[in-house]
């Protein structure tokens, strides 16, 4: 299991509308790859970037890593039961590059 305690945090910019205030751990100047994580890792990523609360909707759908990597907006905005604001800021600034820096690594 990560501990992402320890890992350095850089906060993400809404173009749009300027500053926002969610973090992403980051690994080596890159996000993690969570294609090998368990249901426990993507709890405690998302309890790491502050969001606490809506954590646990990942643990009580079973969400490991492989799903997160699968998971598309819908998914993460309706199957969760989580708040639309927090959703999509959990898809548009975790999962959604989560899956971009995935795609990356494997094409490489």
């Amino acid at each position: 299991m990560k501990n992402y305690c320890n890992v350095t945090e850089s906060s993400m910019e809404d173009k749009a509308n300027g500053s926002v205030d969610t973090k992403s751990p980051v690994e080596n100047g890159q996000l993690p790859d969570p294609s090998n994580w368990g249901v426990a890792d993507v709890v405690n990523y998302f309890k790491a970037t502050g969001f606490e609360e809506q954590a646990t909707a990942f643990q009580d759908q079973e969400i490991d890593g492989k799903s997160l990597l699968l998971m598309t907006r819908n998914d993460v905005l309706t199957g969760l039961s989580i708040k639309l604001g927090p959703a999509l800021k959990i898809y548009e600034y975790h999962v959604k590059p989560l899956q971009t820096q995935h795609l990356k690594s494997n094409a490489s």
